[in-house]
């Protein structure tokens, strides 16, 4: 019992690490994606290719001068960054990272926890994690900061729905809300985005609309809002905000690599289990579930640098005219491609 509890405080560590590590790195990916995509060099100073940039960044932020407004609430305006970034860590912990390792004759899944409802997990964190937007938006007592958490907490509400609607048809498909089960489904078969691509891609915008990115970052909208929720915000307090952003799109992209494109699961995996050592296979899951993740929050900054910002009201309307009614549509096709066999035999019965 010992020995698990120090394994699963080592796992926690480490993925704390990761997420922020990730986060601190995606800051640097952010600028270098936009320049190579805009034909300019990008960050170049601090160190060899500029991969200090980060750490002066970092530096930056706790150097800077922590300031409070006096019209502020002053303790729901700590709250608010708190909250959102606690949230954005918290969802980390039901994803499965790789495959199991052995230590003696203890086995320790590559999971900090695999409860049997991941994704329900998964989805209360993150509506949780539109309060510490909204908190921090309204405590500011600034109208650009409460019009910012207005549309950001209306605009994640309504992605939610049709995130949730395209979820039902893969639990529908895999019968299991454990996302270390959808995950070990897709080892020997097709991944799941091959049997629900139009879900796959109603996820994916959503996934974009929920991390506030281009071209749904209408929440902190510069050219309409200042900042958006987070305008009077400055030192570590503007940090944790940018920080668990990058956080919900590092995770973001886990859940739907997950989710749809096979997790862990190496090509020819039956094959290398039978050539080589199982914590080897493991750690070969691990970095190649990273090399997924880590191309996912490239197409996310991808994206960012190639489509315009959408108007408000398209937004809303893509959201609930377009995005629900497709969800529903593709429950009722896996509907009838999972009750096919009933189907065809009722008709040959009756007609």
């Amino acid at each position: 019992m010992a020995i698990f509890l120090i394994y699963k405080a080592v796992l926690v560590l480490i993925v704390f690490a990761i997420s922020l590590g990730i986060a601190a790195y995606s800051t640097y990916a952010e600028r270098k994606v936009a320049a190579f995509m805009q034909d300019r060099i990008g960050p170049d100073r601090a160190g060899p290719f500029g991969l200090m940039q980060p750490l002066a960044d970092g530096l930056k932020m706790f150097m800077k001068e922590e300031i409070i407004p006096t019209v502020s609430n002053k303790y729901l305006f700590i709250l608010g960054p708190s909250l959102a970034m606690m949230t954005a860590l918290m969802s980390g912990v039901v994803i499965p990272w790789g495959g199991n390792i052995t230590i003696g004759d203890n086995i320790f899944p590559m999971q900090i926890t695999d409860i049997n409802i991941g994704i329900l997990y998964v989805f209360g964190v993150v509506s949780f994690g539109v309060y510490g937007i909204m908190i921090g938006g309204w405590a500011s007592n600034n109208k650009y900061s409460l019009l910012g958490a207005l549309r950001a907490s209306s605009q994640m509400i309504s992605y939610e729905i049709a995130m949730g609607l395209a979820l039902v048809a893969l639990i529908m498909k895999t019968g299991t809300l454990s996302l270390g089960g959808i995950v070990a489904q897709q080892g020997g078969s097709w991944i799941n985005f091959l049997y629900q691509p139009l879900g796959c891609l109603i996820f994916i915008i959503c996934a974009f609309a929920e991390t506030n990115r281009a071209p749904f970052d209408l929440p902190e909208c510069e050219t309409e809002l200042v900042g958006g929720y987070h305008t009077e915000y400055s030192s570590m307090k503007l940090g944790f905000y940018l920080f668990a952003e990058y956080i919900n799109m590092f995770i973001s992209s886990a859940v739907i690599m997950s989710l749809y494109f096979g997790g862990y699961n190496l090509p020819f995996q039956n094959y290398l289990a039978n050539q080589i050592d199982g914590n080897v296979l493991s750690i070969l899951q691990f970095l190649f579930f990273f090399g997924k993740v880590i191309f996912g929050i490239f197409f996310f900054m991808w994206i960012r640098w190639t489509i315009p910002r959408f108007r408000y009201d398209q937004l809303m309307s893509l959201g609930w005219k377009y995005l629900i009614p497709l969800a529903i549509l593709n429950i009722f096709i896996t509907g009838l491609f999972l009750m096919r066999h009933e189907i065809l035999s009722f008709i040959a019965n009756h007609f």
